[in-house]
């Protein structure tokens, strides 16, 4: 997925994407500890990706999708810094090529 070079950045993650072998799309997640220090936050960050997936994935093309935390997030994690990371997620998942 990394070789084939498409990628969208957001604040806070990269969405690479390429050409999926199957009929519908699918998510590949990272979320690297050097980034998120608590398993607490990382186990956040990946429901919100998932969510925000399953809730655009009938509109997505059948791409194989991984979502990568690119800078750290930050240490809140109250309701409005989830709602800022979903807001990234789903403008990321709203740009890919249908």
């Amino acid at each position: 997925m990394f070789s084939a070079r498409r990628v969208l950045r957001g604040a806070h993650f990269d969405l690479h994407y390429g050409p999926g072998g199957r009929a519908g799309a699918r998510l590949g997640l990272i979320v690297a500890k050097k980034l998120a220090k608590r398993a607490v936050q990382r186990n956040l960050l990946k429901r919100l990706a998932r969510e925000a997936f399953r809730h655009a994935r009938g509109g997505l093309a059948a791409n194989d999708v991984v979502l990568r935390l690119a800078r750290p997030p930050g240490t809140r994690m109250d309701t409005q810094a989830r709602r800022l990371w979903r807001a990234d997620i789903e403008q990321l998942l709203a740009r890919l090529p249908r």
